[in-house]
């Protein structure tokens, strides 16, 4: 890990040098040609050099350029740092350049060609220099990604052996395999070690450092590769799973390396860094305009709640957010004063807890405008699975496992589940929604989020929730 901080930390000082260097010379290039005048560093010049490469910084850590190190690619660091330079000197040429004085539009055109082609090509043969050193050292298994193999039979063995026997290792340091079922001879005799059996799994992954875990079971025990993903999903390693020829046929297997062993990835990175930062910035804006504008609104729901029954205006309960921690939700109150005395309960259409201005907030879902203040405070998302109550998830774990991938990201004010469900009355309803939440969550982007939002203003619009 240190050492992977220390490439991070390359990738960063190069960049910054980089951006100095580039803003030096298109200055240059700007006063003595453009302008045909001599080069003085004046304000312009200054400004430029202290705010430009810490924005450079900040749009390559936005688009996730300093994270997974390990995992980069010649050909794609070409294709990725140009169209990050594009795209970050667009924002500068608008901001910074495009109300200067010029003679003619072939001045902009002159300066904006100047400024890609000097940023880009200073930027990317550092970075392209980095990367291929570090590409040559995993072929080398000079470094690389620990490794577990689960499963103890013929199946497990061949693969360790083809990517093994790979010439230009693609990074798989194996330390060790752990048996399904039992252990074959012949892989007892691989020079990998024995970790015991299955249940050794979270012990043996946290004590050697596993970042990549392949699943190697044999078709008779695939059965239990649901249950093996599932104990996977929390312990924060990649997931490999070898592929039959169904999957294979079905497009499932997507290759990268020509040279690499066929694998499935299960749960890759949910989304792309770029897509994160701008739906985190999604989310803050959108909070902060939507407590702007509902400002009124809020105020004549604070008073018709105080009127229309004894209790808070506001109402808080814990609840379970990403990987597992708790905060509290706010919604205005729409049940009756301690609605929950006698214990955990879901709420129904027929629910007598609910007071009538209560009935009106749930199908306009304007109880739940105060969960911006948890967006804001990063405990929420606008978009993502509902967040439940630690006895709710206990029983739902009981019969749906699979309940953890909802661990993986924040919980939102509205959901895929959301908009097909309502509110669940019962654990039934919050497993058939569950399977949306999944499909959610397997499937995130801004497009997806944006649809859902959508749809979320018609129920409101129309005062169809449940």
């Amino acid at each position: 890990m240190k050492n992977r901080r220390i490439l991070s930390i390359k990738y960063m000082s190069s960049d910054f040098s980089t951006a100095v260097i580039s803003w030096i010379c298109f200055y240059y290039f700007r006063k003595t040609v453009i302008e045909s005048s001599e080069f003085v560093m004046d304000n312009n010049f200054f400004l430029g050099l202290m705010v430009i490469p810490f924005f450079w910084l900040l749009l390559y850590s936005s688009t996730g350029n300093y994270k997974n190190v390990y995992k980069k690619h010649r050909i794609k660091e070409i294709g990725q740092t140009a169209l990050t330079s594009f795209i970050g000197n667009l924002i500068i040429f608008f901001i910074l350049i495009l109300d200067d004085e010029i003679r003619s539009y072939q001045d902009y055109y002159n300066l904006f060609g100047f400024l890609i082609l000097v940023h880009t090509s200073f930027t990317l043969i550092p970075r392209f220099f980095l990367t291929s050193s570090t590409v040559k050292r995993i072929h080398r298994r000079e470094i690389g990604f620990n490794t577990l193999i689960i499963g103890g039979n013929e199946k497990a063995l061949k693969i360790y052996k083809e990517i093994e026997a790979i010439r230009n290792s693609p990074g798989y340091l194996f330390k060790g395999f752990l048996s399904t079922n039992g252990v074959d001879r012949s892989l007892n005799k691989a020079p990998i070690t024995n970790y015991g059996n299955y249940q050794n799994l979270k012990n043996t992954i946290s004590k050697q450092e596993i970042e990549e875990v392949i699943i190697a079971v044999e078709a008779s025990e695939h059965e239990s590769i649901n249950k093996i993903i599932n104990d996977l999903s929390d312990l924060n390693v990649r997931i490999k799973v070898i592929p039959d020829m169904y999957n294979i046929l079905t497009g499932s297997v997507k290759m990268t390396a020509i040279f690499g062993a066929p694998l499935i990835e299960v749960n890759p990175e949910i989304m792309p860094a770029w897509q994160k930062s701008i739906k985190r910035l999604m989310d803050i804006v959108i909070s902060i305009l939507a407590l702007i504008v509902l400002f009124p609104v809020c105020i004549i729901l604070a008073l018709t709640v105080w009127y229309s029954s004894r209790g808070p205006i506001l109402y808080k309960q814990e609840r379970v957010g990403r990987l597992r921690k708790r905060f509290n939700i706010y919604k205005f109150r729409s049940m009756v004063q301690n609605a929950e005395k006698d214990g955990p309960q879901l709420s129904s259409s027929t629910d007598l807890r609910i007071t009538k201005v209560g009935k009106i907030m749930r199908k306009t879902r304007l109880d739940e405008i105060p969960q911006f203040i948890n967006v804001l405070k990063g405990e929420m998302s606008i978009v993502g699975p509902r967040p439940e109550r630690q006895f709710y998830i206990d029983k739902i774990k009981e019969r749906a496992p699979h309940y953890k991938h909802l661990e993986k990201v924040r919980p939102g004010i509205t959901s895929w589940g959301q908009v097909k469900y309502g509110y669940a009355e019962n654990v039934d309803q919050m497993i058939d929604r569950l399977k949306y939440d999944v499909l959610y969550v397997e499937n995130m982007s801004i497009s997806l989020d944006i649809k859902i939002m959508f749809y979320t203003l018609i129920i409101i619009c129309k005062g169809s929730g449940k």
